[in-house]
C-alpha cells in the first residue's frame, strides 16, 4: 500500500509535534505539511489533495466547518479529523455535518489517536466494501409506535452527518410505507431488485435506488402489490443485503413487525437492531418478549438497541422502570412531539425539513452521530448461518 499524505491544521507548535510523533506509529502515513489556520491551508489542500486533514477548532470553529464543507464539496475523498479542546454535542453533530469524518478530543489520547488513523486508513485500502458498511434495523413486534418514521429520519441524518452512501430499505413487504413517508414514487422495488441481482455489475444497485432529493441517501421501496412480496425468498434477501454491503456504507432497514422467515433473514443480516419501544405496559411487554426471542435465536446482548419512542419526562412509568423490567439499558429516547411527527408525515417530509430546530430533529440529528460513531467502534454481530426450517413456536416459547 502507497504511502498516505496528511496535513496538520493548528497554530499550537506542542500539539502539531505531538501528532507528528502519533503519526509515526502508524503505518504507510505520513506528514505532508503544517499549517496555523485552515484558511491558510485551504489552497494547499485542494492543490495537494491530502488523505488526511488533522484542524483544530476554538472559537472561530463555524468558519473552520465553513472551510471543511466547502472542501467535501469539491473532494470528499479527503478525511478530516476535527480537534477541540472544549466541546460539545452540538459541535460534533455540526462538525460532522460539515464533512468531517472523526472528532478527538484534545489532549489527544495516543490509542485513540491510532484507532482513528487506521480505521480512516482501511478506506484507502480498496479491499473494504464488504467490512465497512454497517446494516441498522428498526424493529418492532407492535405496529404504530414509530419505527418507520425513525427509519427514514435515521437515514437521512447519517447521510447528511457522514456524507456516506446511505440506503434505507422497506422491508414490511406487504404494508411498507418508507416511500410514502419520504414522498416518492419509485422507479423500481425490492422485488424487481431480487429477481434481477445476479449477474449485474456493482452500479446497479445505485441505477434502481431511487436517490433522495441532492443527499448521497438512497430508497429501496416495498413491493407495490402484495402477491409479489410472497415471491422474495430468504435467500433471495441474504444475497441482496451481500450486494449492498458491496455498494453503501450503511443500510437501514425497515421491517414488518411479526416474526417469520423473512424477518428473520433480515434480523441474522443485521449487524444493529434498534428495538423500537414506548413507554406503556403493553409495549414494553412485547419489547420482553422480542428480546426472549432475540437470545433464542442466538443474537448477542450488544446487538440490539432499546429505543423509547415518543418519550415523556413525566410519564407514569419511568426509563429506570423499563430498564429494571428489560434487565437492559435505554440506549436512546426519542421525545414525544406530535404536531412536528404528524406534519412529517403528512408532508412526506423528514422533521430535518419541517422543523430543524425542534427537539426531535435534533434528537435525530444525536442519534445519527452516536450511532454511527459507535458502528464503527464496536465488534460488529456476527452473521448466522440458519436452518429455514426454524421452528417458530419454539422460539414464540
Amino acid at each position: 500500500m502507497a504511502k498516505l499524505s496528511a496535513f496538520i491544521v493548528d497554530n499550537d507548535e506542542n500539539t502539531r509535534e505531538i501528532i507528528k510523533n502519533l503519526i509515526q506509529e502508524v503505518e504507510n502515513v505520513e506528514i505532508a505539511d503544517v499549517f496555523n489556520t485552515i484558511s491558510d491551508a485551504y489552497n494547499e489542500i485542494l492543490k495537494e489533495k491530502p488523505n488526511f486533514v488533522f484542524v483544530s477548532t476554538v472559537n472561530n470553529s463555524q468558519d473552520v466547518f465553513g472551510l471543511i464543507e466547502k472542501i467535501t464539496l469539491i473532494n470528499n475523498k479527503i478525511k478530516f479529523i476535527v480537534m477541540a479542546s472544549s466541546y460539545d454535542t452540538n459541535s460534533v453533530i455540526k462538525a460532522m455535518r460539515a464533512g468531517a469524518r472523526e472528532f478527538l478530543p484534545k489532549p489527544l489520547i495516543k490509542e485513540d489517536f491510532i484507532k482513528t488513523v487506521n480505521r480512516l486508513k482501511e478506506q484507502f485500502s480498496g479491499n473494504d466494501s464488504n467490512t465497512n458498511c454497517k446494516i441498522i434495523t428498526t424493529f418492532s413486534n407492535k405496529g404504530g409506535i414509530g419505527k418507520t418514521s425513525i427509519a427514514t429520519n435515521l437515514a437521512l441524518e447519517i447521510a447528511n452527518i457522514t456524507k456516506e452512501k446511505v440506503a434505507i430499505v422497506d422491508m414490511n413487504f406487504q404494508l411498507g410505507d418508507v416511500a410514502t413517508f419520504l414522498d416518492i414514487k419509485p422507479s423500481f422495488d425490492i422485488s424487481y431488485v431480487v429477481k434481477n441481482i445476479d449477474g449485474t455489475d456493482n452500479n446497479f444497485l445505485e441505477s434502481t435506488l431511487d436517490k433522495y432529493k441532492d443527499t448521497s441517501l438512497y430508497v429501496l421501496a416495498d413491493p407495490p402489490y402484495m402477491e409479489q412480496a410472497k415471491d422474495i425468498t430468504p435467500e433471495q434477501i441474504t444475497k441482496l443485503f451481500d450486494e449492498l454491503r458491496k455498494s453503501f456504507s450503511y443500510v437501514i432497514v425497515d421491517t414488518s413487525n411479526v416474526f417469520d422467515g423473512k424477518t428473520i433473514t433480515v434480523l441474522d443480516n443485521t449487524d444493529f437492531i434498534m428495538l423500537v419501544t414506548i413507554v406503556n405496559l403493553p409495549a414494553i411487554r412485547n419489547c420482553q418478549r422480542c428480546l426472549d426471542v432475540f437470545e433464542r435465536l442466538g443474537y448477542s446482548k450488544d446487538k440490539s438497541k432499546i429505543v423509547i419512542n415518543r418519550y415523556m419526562e413525566n410519564d407514569e412509568v419511568t426509563v429506570e422502570d423499563v430498564e429494571n423490567t428489560l434487565n437492559k439499558k435505554v440506549y436512546w429516547k426519542i421525545p414525544n412531539n406530535y404536531f412536528t411527527i404528524m406534519s412529517s408525515i403528512n408532508k412526506g417530509l423528514p422533521v430535518e425539513y419541517i422543523n430543524p430546530s425542534s427537539n426531535i430533529a435534533q434528537s435525530f440529528r444525536e442519534l445519527a452521530t452516536v450511532l454511527s460513531d459507535n458502528i464503527y467502534k464496536q465488534k460488529i454481530a456476527q452473521k448466522i448461518e440458519r436452518n429455514p426450517l426454524i421452528n417458530f413456536k419454539s422460539l414464540m416459547g
